[in-house]
């Protein structure tokens, strides 16, 4: 689907929303409900920076429509669980029709869940790690129009946190892998201005304690 000049799509309800999900049921729901809301659960960053790493070359769609399959195959992602998996598990995985049977990005999460249970030890929680790299407002557009927008697709902090992760033993962790995580998780606002949505992430972001 093309964007439109402006970024924004009518819904059914009538208000306007950021173009991506195209009206898809499922995908609508995610930006509503999901999309730039604050997180603070080490379990659901592990699962979306991992995921995000299987979307490289793919739509986020094709995962989402594939993440409950991903939840069951890596049991909930628990990281504790996933960190001991053996060569069986990792064959049964890649013979797994209903996720992406990617050996070296089912090999990167079973490596990424040694390597957050170390971060989590030095910062106390995963999360505590992440939000460090919350940008500063002043750093960031003025406005949120699409245009402006659809030109970023990674930033100095999405670049430091990759290079911090690269440096820390993490895989498929790329500066854009790590901006789509740091959009979908509420570390940056991206609903466009014009959305129905923006609003309230905003507001979302105001009161959310972020962890220290």
């Amino acid at each position: 689907m093309k964007a439109p000049e402006n970024g924004l799509i009518e819904g059914i309800d009538g208000n306007l929303r950021c173009w991506w999900h195209g009206n898809d049921p499922e995908y609508l729901r995610y930006h509503d409900e999901e999309w730039g809301v604050p997180v603070d659960d080490d379990v659901r960053f592990f699962e979306k920076i991992n995921l995000e790493g299987f979307q490289a070359g793919l739509s986020w769609l094709t995962i989402l429509r594939k993440r409950q399959n991903f939840r069951k195959a890596f049991d909930n992602f628990d990281y504790k669980k996933i960190a001991k998996y053996d060569d069986k598990k990792i064959e049964s995985l890649v013979q797994n029709a209903g996720i992406i049977r990617h050996r070296g990005k089912i090999k990167s999460v079973i490596n990424n869940a040694n390597r957050v249970q170390e971060v989590i030890k030095e910062f106390g929680s995963f999360a505590t790690y992440i939000w460090r790299f919350e940008p500063d407002d002043k750093v960031r557009p003025k406005t949120y129009d699409y245009k402006t927008l659809s030109q970023i697709t990674f930033s100095a902090e999405s670049t430091a946190l990759s290079k911090d992760l690269k440096k820390r033993g993490w895989s498929f962790v790329g500066p854009t892998t790590c901006y789509a995580f740091m959009q979908s998780m509420g570390i940056v606002n991206d609903h466009i201005e014009g959305c129905c949505c923006r609003q309230k992430i905003e507001e979302e972001r105001k009161k959310f304690k972020r962890p220290a």
